[in-house]
């Protein structure tokens, strides 16, 4: 996503400036991004920023190059050619980047936006110098070929299926949004194009849209991490220097938006959407504009969290809304604000609309109140925390700001600038920008609602391909390619070093001090889940946990969120199936204030029947959209279809009719048998002490009084169903989700180990076996993959990949025969120690955040592995071999032990599907019931 010795003659340098901290609030003090830049002679911007505390490092290249430079008649051009630039190279063969990348360890990606495109890595230290000959491959000698070229525009098709056609509300946001917007500029293509206009593609347009864009003077490179600033400055310009600046200059998009002269309505309609929803927006300023800080602070006042107008009006008061959003969407060229909601069952489009507007009108007629103006304020400066915490993070805080708003200082001074925010400038920009007579809203209903009399999507205009005559680079022959450059020595990471104590009443409290960011992560995690839920009400363990926040014996709902939010805190609570967990992020100096929040959510609910009905219907809105998304679907059919009669047997979201059973008395009950503070872990984790720590802890756990009663047994859950072969239809549905699971292995099972590695081989990542059967050689698939869930007793496994309806058989076969292959072909030498490397590679980026390291530890305290796991992951990890792998897939992933489950249009697949499993189930989505051992509903 997301500086030293000079060489005079070929590059100049210019010293950023180091920025003042910026205070949030009274409080934290937010580091600048320290970074030396400069230009080489060809134009090629260098970023660099030192952090000599982690083993990694993030390379990353930004063009300028974004949609709306998307040819005429070509949408989805640029983000095409994304998926192009990890092909080959003259002296790489396609998808050697993951070698590159993923095999040893790292992750690689990237990410196309209206105003640019970005390449990101991040890698062990060690292999900077070969990551930089990677980019400066790529940016100078792509191979734009046939092959490489229909694949991955076959893969962008799957993904545009899967993103926004199969997706509810997917052709709302990704293709009517910015049609509606704007009238004549290209902000108004969208991004993921359309398979009408991706299929008139041809060669020669790739060819030269690659010759126009990707170049040295419409490139940056930044690189944030742990280097050698000398070695870095020289590797630079041996890989970078000499590639050419082309003659002519960019091409630069010149069209101007006209102003809007009045009000605008467009009417959308999709095949598979359960709640109408509806957009209002307005042209807005560009992201370098002044007014851009004032109109960020007023779109978090309208939508950031609980507490913000739209939620608190048309959420909580009125009840007519399931989801708001807003964005205040500031590009490169002036762009849009948006204000929206999916409306809740029962209520109208026009109800949506007019109360939208009133919040809106509110913002012209009144300045914000102070204290609105601090919450949107520190909540918008504490994201920008979380975003940093990462060294990609930081890398795209440079970019962004860079391409977007012109000058990477922005990056610093930005946070400056939303401090400088007054109500009055608030107000000013609403009236400037959110005139009445200049909205247009649109409207997005279900297919069945479009009227004769409404027109159609006109068809694609047809564009004439170019022709292009330029120089083609072609894999040059093995014995001619350039070496890549040798790796250098690694650099050992310092792991956190967790303490932990456990207070009079049971409560075990772990600290582990991780960062000096201003950041704290508080996790409690209590020792029950979805197992819990009584026999008839699915999902009250997931109800019991969204009521934390909604009310305490002292708080309102309205205060919990209002308190939080001033805080510039986030507070979340959750159920899955082995336990429940209370999360809470915030920065040193409010985390006091902010865990006695937290503490009192969690031993003092109120459940006030009012308060539950919101979340009730808050959570059948929620279904009713789930059950339109092929995905979502598949992950509810698992349960009962692996767990059938047994406390795992149903969703942990529950289902809709055992979610209209709940009561306020079976919540109450689950919380006092359960939420106790010897049923409990809390984890503290980033810029603490472990003595501070424990001294909050027990300031505001230690009165959390340990019952009488002995806590209950947890059960021994084991699964024992037959399996089975389930195909739910959709109709019109974009797209199939092919899922084959079955049960798996607990925790503490001698296999744990052999199993991570056996399901990175076979889907944990990119390379492995099924993306590379399903994406990359057949592009068949976004993206392919498997998972393991090792619970406490028992565990689960999962491979999955959504397609084309029409390609659900044949993906359906290629998983069951790599599931196959994975148990009688034992994984060569280098595949093995690659997909290690990934496993050991994701384990320490999840150690470098203190969400990612509160995870970790409170997930080994809750299946009882000692901390110092921690330290050992990666030698046992690196000591497992492929007859280890070999037997554990034999003994747990068999294809013939698994079940099937399909969801999608079933008329594209069903009688292939036939054929590969006589027993096959169909079930129409209208009769599918995941509390029943059937899954269909009984006939009344």
């Amino acid at each position: 996503m997301f500086r030293n010795a000079l060489r005079a003659a070929c590059l100049s340098l210019t010293l950023a400036l180091v920025v003042p901290t910026v205070a949030a609030a009274q409080g934290v003090q937010v580091p600048p991004i320290v970074y030396k830049e400069r230009t080489l002679a060809n134009g090629l911007k260098v970023f660099t920023s030192r952090d000599r505390s982690t083993p990694n490092v993030s390379v990353q290249v930004w063009y300028g190059v974004g949609s709306k430079d998307d040819p005429n008649g070509r949408s989805g051009f640029a983000h095409l050619f994304e998926h192009m630039m990890f092909k080959a190279t003259r002296d790489m063969p396609a998808e050697s980047i993951d070698r590159f990348t993923e095999d040893v360890g790292g992750v690689n990606n990237a990410s196309t936006w209206d105003d640019f495109t970005n390449y990101y890595e991040v890698v062990p230290a060690n292999h900077l110098q070969r990551l930089l000959w990677v980019e400066s491959q790529r940016m100078g000698s792509l191979v734009v070929d046939e092959a490489n070229f229909k694949s991955e525009r076959d893969v962008v098709k799957e993904e545009l299926r899967q993103r926004v056609l199969a997706d509810p509300y997917g052709r709302l946001f990704a293709l009517m949004l910015p049609q509606a917007t704007y009238t004549k500029h290209p902000y108004r293509r969208p991004g993921i194009g359309s398979i009408e206009e991706l299929d008139a593609a041809t060669l020669d347009d790739v060819r030269a849209f690659h010759q126009a864009y990707y170049r040295p003077d419409n490139a940056a490179l930044i690189v944030v991490g742990n280097f050698d600033e000398a070695d870095l400055a020289a590797w630079v310009d041996k890989y970078y220097a000499a590639l050419k600046k082309p003659a002519a200059p960019v091409r630069r998009v010149t069209a101007v938006e006209p102003a809007r002269k009045g009000p605008g309505v467009y009417d959308g309609f999709g095949p598979n959407v359960p709640l109408p929803a509806v957009a209002i927006t307005w042209l807005g300023a560009r992201a370098a504009d002044p007014d851009a800080p004032a109109l960020k602070v007023l779109d978090a006042i309208l939508s950031a969290g609980k507490s913000s107008r739209l939620y608190d009006a048309l959420v909580y008061d009125k009840q007519i809304a399931a989801q708001i959003y807003s964005n205040a969407d500031l590009p490169q060229q002036p762009g849009m604000v948006v204000v929206g909601a999916v409306m809740a069952s029962g209520h109208t489009l026009a109800e949506g609309e007019s109360a939208l507007l009133a919040q809106v009108a509110k913002l012209r007629d009144a300045v914000p109140t102070p204290e609105e103006l601090d919450e949107a304020k520190n909540e918008l400066i504490a994201s920008t925390l979380r975003e940093r915490e990462t060294l990609e993070g930081r890398g795209f805080a440079l970019g962004y700001a860079l391409q977007v708003e012109g000058d990477a200082a922005r990056a610093n001074t930005a946070l400056a600038d939303l401090q400088a925010v007054t109500g009055a400038d608030v107000q000013r920009v609403a009236v400037k920008y959110l005139a009445d007579n200049r909205r247009m809203t649109i409207r997005y209903r279900p297919e069945s609602e479009r009227s004769a009399k409404a027109p159609a999507t006109p068809p694609a205009r047809k564009v004439a391909s170019v022709k292009y005559t330029g120089p083609v680079v072609a894999l040059a022959p093995e014995a001619a390619r350039e070496a890549p450059p040798p790796i250098a020595d690694p650099i050992a990471p310092t792991l956190p070093t967790p303490a932990e104590r456990t207070l009079p009443n049971g409560l075990r409290v772990i600290v582990a001090r991780s960062s000096d960011l201003p950041l704290v992560t508080a996790d409690l995690t209590v020792r029950t889940g979805a197992w819990a839920d009584p026999t008839g009400l699915a999902g009250a363990a997931g109800l019991t946990a969204d009521m934390l926040s909604e009310g305490t014996k002292t708080r309102s709902a309205r205060e919990i969120a209002r308190e939080i939010e001033a805080l510039g805190a986030t507070l979340g609570a959750g159920a899955a199936s082995d336990s429940t967990s209370v999360t809470l992020n915030v920065t040193p100096d409010k985390l006091a204030p902010a865990m006695a929040i937290m503490a009192d959510v969690a031993r003092n609910p109120a459940f006030a029947p009012e308060e539950l009905e919101r979340q009730r219907q808050l959570a059948l809105d929620g279904l009713q959209v789930a059950y339109q998304e092929p995905g979502s679907v598949a992950a509810f059919v698992a349960a009962p279809v692996v767990f059938g009669g047994t406390p795992f047997g149903h969703p942990a979201t529950g289902a809709p009719a055992s979610i209209a059973r709940i009561q306020t008395d079976d919540l109450v009950k689950l919380h006092t048998t359960y939420f106790r503070p010897d049923n409990a872990v809390l984890v503290l984790t980033g810029d603490i002490t472990a003595e501070d720590g424990f001294a909050l802890a027990s300031q505001v756990f230690g009165g959390w009084e340990k019952p009488a009663s002995r806590l209950p047994d947890q059960p021994n859950v084991k699964a024992d169903a037959k399996p089975r072969a389930v195909a739910v239809d959709m109709p019109g549905t974009g797209q199939a989700a092919v899922t084959v699971t079955g049960p798996a292995i607990a925790r503490d099972d001698p296999a744990f180990y052999p199993g991570l590695v056996a399901n990175a081989v076979l889907g944990g990542g990119y390379s492995a076996r099924l993306n590379q059967e399903i994406r990359i050689k057949r592009g068949l698939s976004y993206g392919a993959g498997s998972a393991i869930s090792a619970r406490r007793t028992t565990g689960v496994f999962t491979a999955r990949a959504q397609t084309k309806n029409e390609s659900a058989a044949q993906v359906l076969d290629l998983i069951r025969a790599e599931l196959d292959r994975l148990a009688t072909q034992p994984a060569g030498p280098e595949e093995l120690k690659a997909r290690k490397s990934v496993l050991i590679g994701g384990f320490g980026r999840q150690l470098a955040t203190t969400g990612g390291l509160a995870d970790i530890l409170g997930e080994l305290a809750l299946y009882g592995v000692p901390l110092g796991e921690i330290g050992a992951y990666t030698g046992k990890v690196e000591a497992i071999d492929a007859a280890q792998v070999q037997t554990f897939a034999a003994r747990i992933l068999a294809p013939d032990k698994a079940s099937v489950i399909v969801v999608g249009d079933a008329k594209a697949f069903e009688a292939e599907l036939k054929t590969r499993a006589a027993n096959l189930e169909v079930i129409p989505i209208d009769q599918l019931d995941v509390e029943s051992p059937t899954l269909r509903k009984l006939a009344k």
